[in-house]
């Protein structure tokens, strides 16, 4: 993926109507006004409150600023169902939120969110009640029958960030079960949630690359998180059919 040297650097660039980026830094516009999540910065923007989307504690945000391309690229389009693997306490949901659904879910998005966690699933249910179209769901992200009710149709969009073993093996299977023809996956992995063979971090994220592409999943980019999530990559992938509208 190219375009970073034409990408803007001076003044703020909207990459959606809720997602802005000003000088290296991502904001959103807050769906629930005068509320911070995990005690982020607000500001106004043209009389708007965003939220400061912080990279250190969001992989998503990390990769957005780190992709070679232009970093809306990485987001689904506003309004769309998508699902997203191993959602933890919300930090990057509550961004993905803001983009994917607005305020009273003016965009008529859905979040479809799995963790196989009890602690985490009570953040993101006291997060829905003030977020319509978030979907909290307690679920191992294996075992898609429990939870795959929630999503009738392929989605165009899959994030995954599991704190699970097999990572690789669970993004392809979700990949081939819920992402639509031509439709766009995020693997968010850790060097050492997977299988180490001594051979080094290149070595091993080498491998993947080579498995996603062996799947039938086309690797478009491989983004490196080192700053914001060191030993970590960010796989950015597109199932096979049409290509995204």
């Amino acid at each position: 993926m190219g375009g970073g040297k034409n990408r803007r650097q001076r003044g703020p660039t909207h990459l959606s109507p809720a997602v802005r980026l000003d000088r290296k830094t991502l904001w959103t516009l807050n769906a629930v006004p005068k509320t911070s999540v995990y005690g982020e910065t607000l500001r106004p923007f043209s009389g708007q409150e965003h939220r400061r989307w912080d990279p250190k504690r969001s992989k998503l945000g990390a990769a957005m600023l780190r992709t070679s391309g232009d970093p809306a690229d990485l987001l689904p389009e506003s309004g769309q169902t998508v699902l997203y693997l191993g959602a933890g306490h919300g930090t990057s949901v509550s961004h993905l939120h803001d983009h994917l659904c607005g305020e009273a879910n003016r965009f008529g998005g859905r979040l479809v969110t799995v963790d196989l966690a009890p602690r985490c699933l009570r953040d993101l249910t006291a997060m829905a009640a003030h977020r319509p179209g978030l979907v909290p769901v307690l679920g191992d992200a294996r075992k898609h029958a429990a939870w795959g009710v929630l999503l009738p149709r392929r989605v165009p969009w899959l994030f995954q960030d599991v704190a699970q073993a097999g990572q690789v093996e669970i993004f392809i299977a979700a990949c081939r079960r819920f992402l639509a023809p031509g439709g766009q996956g995020l693997l968010s992995l850790k060097a050492a949630s997977e299988r180490w063979t001594g051979d080094g971090e290149a070595a091993l994220f080498a491998r993947v690359e080579t498995a996603l592409n062996e799947s039938g999943l086309a690797v478009e980019e491989v983004i490196d998180l080192t700053g914001y999530e060191d030993h970590h990559r960010l796989f950015v992938v597109r199932s096979g059919g049409a290509n995204r509208a």
